[in-house]
């Protein structure tokens, strides 16, 4: 057969990339034809989005694979981070520049909604994960900083489904970024229309919810036009990343696994055929996040190299310019255990510096702080592989049964010392790789909605054939029993 062409585009917190995925009947290419920085912009009022970049940035992505593949493009889908969202009118006009969600207009605001209407309430009705940056604070503290806003959207759409919105003129939103809201029935899929009465937020501008693999419609005549992109449909993927990323774990079907897509914030968890919520899962602070195929993604979220982001971040702003490699190679150099984080405290979520937080961290718990790139960066992976553990602790003692090994999965893979830390401190064998899944999980629910492949089971069979897979066994495991018994007095 000839080649067919489907275009990825996957939005991440500091990059966007359109992914060319390439399927000659047997193998699946995934060739990056475009990348482009996804860089905030702090206004006098907020930090927020350059959303009309990234749509340009989309349009130009589109452009480049049709020059290079002509006729054999047949769709294209958008998948980016969770929670944020824009507004639209009844024409369609976007009302304000969606919101970062770092900003810090949602301080204070989740801790008043559980006041006002009960954490029980919103866990049970939603099954998600308690963070300040949910768009159902987000919206509450629109509604309070700007009154009346609200009451002029017609639609709000969250990032993905705005995007889509601009290339197929559908005002729809996809299930599994809609899950990420904290505003969705777990159960039914459906708005929760009574606990957002309940909040005080009206509901009238909230979309039609579809699942992932949705046929939205040829792309506007205007995008095909301007890209030369003729006949070329827009199909939902799993359009929260994660969602694609989990879609692309490489296991065999029925194995009992793990899965971490890892980024700038890592997710871990399992694929569950319905919700699990319940008293425990909400005091763990567990999530229940739509999934591809009718699965929930239950998962925990956890900081992720955010952490090392943010201090190779400070060390440039102090004229000190370290590439990645850098940083994983001085590590790796440096001494083991010198200080441990808990990666989830608040005051890493958006600190001003973040090497200076993790100093107060270090003094406020009586240890000594690192003092040179390489321990902190060394402080921030080993820190990550102990929250590994313990989410691994908690998923096996709530399924009642052992998972034998974990999936890692994403950009994170990249960096091999973080997979082997993740074998030593988790007793398992890790399995990392594919790089791009989350591309490959974005084309595989293309593939699935034309009818190239015929499920989720063929789709995680052809990218296990078509992706390197790098294994890691676990070694120097009481050394990490030792430093976990620290980390568990850190976080109790």
């Amino acid at each position: 057969m000839s080649s067919q062409v489907y275009i990825a585009f996957d939005l991440g917190a500091e990059s966007g990339r359109a992914v060319a995925g390439i399927y000659d009947g047997q193998r699946l290419e995934l060739k990056t034809l475009h990348r482009f920085p996804n860089t905030p912009l702090r206004l006098p009022d907020a930090l927020t989005w350059n959303v009309l970049r990234q749509y340009a940035e989309i349009l130009q992505g589109i452009a480049l694979t049709v020059r290079e593949h002509g006729e054999a493009v047949r769709s294209v889908g958008v998948d980016t981070w969770g929670v944020d969202f824009g507004l639209l009118d009844a024409r369609g006009t976007l009302l304000t520049n969606p919101v970062h969600y770092r900003d810090h207009r949602t301080d204070g605001i989740m801790e008043n909604v559980q006041a006002m209407v009960g954490a029980d309430t919103i866990y049970d009705a939603t099954g998600i994960q308690f963070m300040p940056i949910n768009t159902l604070y987000q919206l509450v503290a629109v509604q309070q900083q700007h009154p009346g806003l609200l009451e002029l959207a017609d639609k709000m759409l969250m990032m993905p489904d705005l995007f889509h919105y601009w290339l197929s003129g559908a005002r729809v939103s996809e299930r599994t970024i809609a899950s990420t809201s904290q505003m969705m029935d777990a159960r039914t899929g459906e708005w929760a229309l009574d606990l957002l009465r309940h909040v005080g937020l009206p509901v009238h501008f909230l979309p039609e919810i579809v699942p992932p693999g949705t046929r939205l419609g040829k792309l506007r005549r205007a995008v095909a036009e301007e890209t030369g992109a003729q006949g070329v449909e827009v199909i939902t993927p799993g359009s929260h990343d994660t969602a694609s990323a989990v879609a692309a774990v490489p296991a065999s079907h029925g194995s009992d696994f793990a899965y971490i897509s890892s980024g700038t914030w890592s997710l871990m968890g399992v694929e569950l055929p319905e919700p699990l919520i319940n008293a425990h899962t909400r005091t763990l602070n567990f999530t229940n996040e739509g999934g591809v195929h009718n699965t929930i993604r239950f998962l925990r979220n956890i900081m992720g190299l955010w952490l090392v982001q943010e201090c190779r971040r400070a060390y440039a702003r102090e004229g000190q310019e370290y590439s990645y490699e850098q940083l994983t190679q001085m590590a790796s150099e440096a001494e083991p255990f010198r200080a441990i984080v808990d990666p989830d405290d608040r005051r890493f979520l958006s600190p001003p510096n973040m090497l200076q937080a993790i100093r107060e961290y270090c003094e406020s718990t009586g240890q000594s702080a690192p003092e040179t790139p390489g321990q902190f960066v060394r402080c921030c992976l080993e820190s990550l592989a102990l929250r590994y553990r313990w989410v691994l602790e908690q998923l096996e003692s709530l399924q009642g049964k052992r998972l034998s090994v974990i999936h890692v999965v994403g950009g994170g893979t990249q960096n091999r010392l973080l997979c082997q830390f993740t074998a030593d401190a988790c007793h398992r064998t890790v399995l990392a790789g594919p790089v791009e899944a989350t591309a490959a999980g974005n084309v595989m629910l293309q593939m699935i909605a034309l009818g190239e492949l015929k499920g989720i089971t063929e789709g995680r069979e052809l990218i296990r054939r078509s992706s390197e897979i790098v294994e890691y066994a676990p070694c120097n495991t009481e050394a990490w029993d030792a430093a976990y018994e620290r980390f568990l007095a850190l976080i109790n």
